[in-house]
Formats: structure tokens, sequence, C-alpha cells
């Protein structure tokens, strides 16, 4: 029996080396917009969706064969915030940290050509500029889907619905609630 455990626990330790050295890790840009609408808990008239740009590097580490990805950024990114009642816009800078689980459904006919991919996970943001009253990071979850095209190109699109507070003052508060759409050109 001892000897069973050993070999089992042998073979576990193997195949869990073996598949970070067999990883592919690839890199590269990655650029976009965000459409941001800011929700809050009261009514306070709504926020008008505005578009913003984002841009950064993008790394992806995937295991073979299972389609199974990790996908994270470091990104510059511009959500304004604009209310329906007034011509004022808060233009807000971040730095945001997404990190993705993402599954590529990789077909054999077509997958030199397209791979579609779903995606889900955090997105931390560290406020760099803004006005009075707005958090200095949010966390928010998305949840996305996109393809890649010819093995390098990648284009997707996610919504970002805040788990955090974005901004508050006297009992009220916003959270963040946006769609992105990139691309990125990995390596």
């Amino acid at each position: 029996m001892k000897i069973f455990k050993r070999i089992f626990v042998m073979a576990v330790m193997t195949i869990a080396l073996a598949l970070p050295a067999s990883a592919q890790f690839r890199w590269g840009p990655r650029v976009g917009i965000d459409v941001n609408e800011m929700h809050f808990n009261k009514n306070l008239g709504n926020s008008d969706n505005q578009v913003g740009f984002t841009g950064g590097l993008m790394a992806e580490i995937q295991v073979p064969i299972v389609g199974l990805c990790l996908d994270g950024s470091v990104m510059y990114a511009r959500r304004n915030v604009k209310f329906d009642d007034g011509d004022a816009v808060a233009k807000r800078d971040f730095i945001d940290i997404p990190v993705n689980l993402k599954y590529k459904f990789n077909f054999p006919v077509i997958s030199r050509i397209v791979v579609p991919y779903l995606t889900t996970g955090p997105n931390f943001s560290f406020l760099l500029s803004g006005n009075d009253g707005y958090k200095k990071s949010t966390v928010a979850w998305s949840f996305g889907l996109g393809a890649q095209l010819i093995s390098h190109l990648q284009v997707g699109a996610s919504y970002n619905f805040g788990i955090t507070k974005a901004a508050s003052a006297d009992g009220m508060y916003g959270k963040d609630r946006y769609w992105t759409v990139s691309a990125a050109w990995l390596f």
C-alpha cells in the first residue's frame, strides 16, 4: 500500500510540474474603449453613458489542450461620468488591473483562423485623478466574450459591474458599470 501511495504522489507531482512547463505564455499591447455609467443607491437622476479609452499591456498563460487560460493586464483607463441634468463631465483616470479566467473553444476545422472565448474575473482599479468624493480604489467583476483571430489578434468585449462603491457623499453612493471593447496583439 505504501508503494502505491508513493507512485500515486509521484505521478501527481509529475503532472503538476509538467503542466506549467508546457503552458504557453504570450504578451502584448492592448487598446480599447470604455463606455461608463454610474448607478446610485438613491434617485439623483441618471448618469449618461460616457465614452473613455483604455490602453496598456496584457499577458496570457494557456494550459495546452484544455483551453483554459489566465490573462492579466495593466491598463491606463479613463472613465467619465456625466449627469443628464448638467453639462459637467467628471473625468477620472485609473490604473486598471483586470485578471480573467478565460476558456477558449478550440474547434479543429477553424482554430487556425478563429478561436472564440469566454472570460470572467475581477478588475482592480486605482484612481489617479478625479474630483473629491471618488474612492481611491474600486473592484468590479467582469463577464466577457471574444475571439482570437489568426493566432495573434484578440478582440473582445466585457461588461464590468462595480462591487465596491466608486463615489459616496451624504449617505448616497454610486457604483461604476461599464462596457470595455478592446483589441490585443499577443506575441
